[in-house]
């Protein structure tokens, strides 16, 4: 004899609402669940009040969801505004690329020293091919199109409106995806190429001030860090 409790699981389920889903789109994204790369579908929904399963009369509009095609978690849209892994990388690289050529920019390219340590920093965030003479030759272009090297005052210079501003569209894209000792190692390591053939100069302490703002760390905060990686012996 079946037991109540089994007698209403067996009852056929006369009404109830249920969301038809849409596909409107799809691509890559980093899913939460899965931690991973994965694709997904953007849906929309429409509630439906059914009838023995059978769909009859709208009940309005479902919040669109993100769909994980691996494990089909719903993710609120705002999952798409995480960066993919392989975008991730992408983007340190080219944060650590850009902050290189900066102090590089502010303090100059004749010493050896500080190319050297340039260049191992661009290759340890993924650049493999980086050279001293790539770099060189592209802070040289920099230095000519702000016409820099010319007689004019280095520290003045150094972190001008233009290239404060290519360190902010780089950096502030980047932060929030970064736990805090993500953004300052990414801070440790400009001050470590500035620090390569000595203290910084007023020019490089400006740039790396600029960086430390960029990856929204307090002023207060930045300076702790310069102050500790210059008594750090290399």
């Amino acid at each position: 004899m079946r037991s109540a409790k089994g007698q209403r699981a067996l009852r056929p389920v006369l009404c109830g609402v249920r969301t038809v889903w849409d596909a409107v789109g799809d691509g890559v994204f980093f899913c939460p669940c899965c931690g991973g790369d994965r694709n997904y579908r953007r849906l929309t929904g429409r509630r439906r009040l059914t009838v023995l399963g059978v769909p009859l009369v709208g009940r309005g509009e479902a919040e669109p969801v993100v769909e994980c095609a691996a494990c089909l978690a719903h993710h609120a849209p705002e999952a798409l505004d995480h960066p993919t892994t392989t975008r991730f990388s992408a983007m340190l690289r080219e944060a650590v690329h850009t902050v290189t050529l900066a102090v590089l920019a502010a303090g100059g390219t004749t010493s050896r020293t500080v190319l050297e340590a340039a260049v191992a920093t661009v290759r340890d965030a993924g650049l493999d091919d980086c050279t001293q003479e790539q770099l060189f030759t592209v802070v040289e272009v920099l230095a000519a199109d702000t016409g820099r090297g010319s007689g004019t005052d280095p520290a003045a210079e150094a972190c001008g409106p233009t290239l404060a501003i290519e360190l902010h569209e780089v950096l502030a894209p980047l932060s929030p995806h970064l736990a805090g000792a993500g953004r300052e190692s990414v801070l440790l390591q400009g001050a470590r190429i500035a620090l390569a053939d000595g203290p910084y100069c007023a020019a490089e302490r400006q740039v790396l001030t600029t960086v430390g703002s960029a990856l929204g760390i307090p002023a207060e905060e930045t300076a702790r860090l310069l102050a500790e990686a210059a008594r750090t012996p290399s």
